[in-house]
């Protein structure tokens, strides 16, 4: 007797597409936050200007009765940072937007949200590492020495140099380091690690917080930098930076009216001449940004390899 099988038939076979999309795995955003926002006046140029009145030392030597002294100079430290313009976009076709199984135009509109902060968090992340205040693990004194894991030592270090630069902590009694998890796994390995949901207000904790460790909050997120075959041995370690910094270490002005990403959704026909049987829609966003370190002493940076 003769079977008749799905295989034979393939008039028959078909593919069911589940309409529950996957999630997408994402880093965690988590630096701008601790920036200082300020505002440039739209119709007044994309370059800010940004001051600071230094200090003067303590006046030890006693004034001679009748004679005034001689007088402090001031002195100010500039810095500035030129706006740019960031953005992408994708263009779906009417024939897509309607035969396709999937909300296209919805979904595209979510990627792009999620790139544009990703694009955001890259831009500042590049700018924290790329400062000359390091600290590195082991005996290095260079990245390509670099073989040893972080410890508790380190990170009082960079506490130490931060405190000792008079440098305010972010929450009033610590400051910020921002990991990767590789990293994470050998400083909860320290004695003295507290895990976040242990702390005395765990309803205070940041997004993404792990624990602290010697008066630093660890906050972990895959966009912590890696400079993938830059350290020592061989074959050449990975190295991991963690940035640690305290109050006003850098700054995100902003343009008045383009203070978030824009996301800009284009249905079709709405292009005019560049669209002229309305076949594209278009998903995009943009954004005018910078970022710019404020204070050197304020951000330090542990170089150094993660356990295997």
């Amino acid at each position: 007797m003769a079977t008749n099988t799905l295989t034979a038939l393939t008039a028959e076979q078909a593919t069911f597409y589940d309409k529950a999309l996957l999630s997408r795995f994402l880093p965690e955003l988590v630096l701008e936050r601790f920036s200082r926002k300020d505002t440039v006046p739209k119709r007044s140029g994309n370059t800010i200007n940004i001051r600071r009145f230094n200090s003067y030392p303590a006046a030890t030597t006693p004034l001679t009765e009748g004679q005034p002294p001689a007088g402090r100079s001031v002195s100010i430290t500039t810095y500035t940072a030129t706006l740019a313009q960031y953005g992408d976009y994708t263009a779906v076709s009417d024939v897509l937007d309607l035969a396709g199984i999937d909300p296209v135009i919805t979904e595209i509109t979510r990627v792009h949200g999620e790139q544009a902060a990703l694009t955001i968090d890259t831009l500042i992340r590049d700018v924290l590492a790329a400062g000359t205040n390091v600290i590195y693990s082991g005996t290095a004194t260079a990245r390509n020495q670099v073989t040893a894991p972080i410890s508790g030592a380190l990170v009082r270090k960079a506490r130490r140099q931060l405190a000792a630069a008079n440098v305010p902590p972010v929450d009033g009694e610590n400051y910020v380091a921002i990991v990767h998890p590789a990293v994470v796994y050998d400083l909860q390995g320290d004695t003295e690690w507290l895990e976040a949901n242990k702390y005395a207000n765990p309803q205070n904790i940041f997004r993404g917080e792990l624990g602290r460790l010697h008066g630093v909050r660890f906050i972990e997120t895959t966009q912590a930098p890696i400079w993938a075959g830059a350290g020592g041995g061989t074959p050449a370690a990975d190295v991991y930076g963690t940035i640690v910094f305290g109050k006003e270490a850098f700054g995100t002005p902003l343009i008045q009216g383009a203070a978030q990403p824009r996301v800009i959704v284009h249905p079709a026909g709405s292009g005019g001449t560049s669209d002229p049987l309305d076949q594209l829609n278009t998903v995009g966003w943009k954004v005018m940004y910078a970022c710019v370190r404020l204070n050197e002493s304020a951000i330090v940076r542990i170089e150094s390899t993660a356990s295997a």
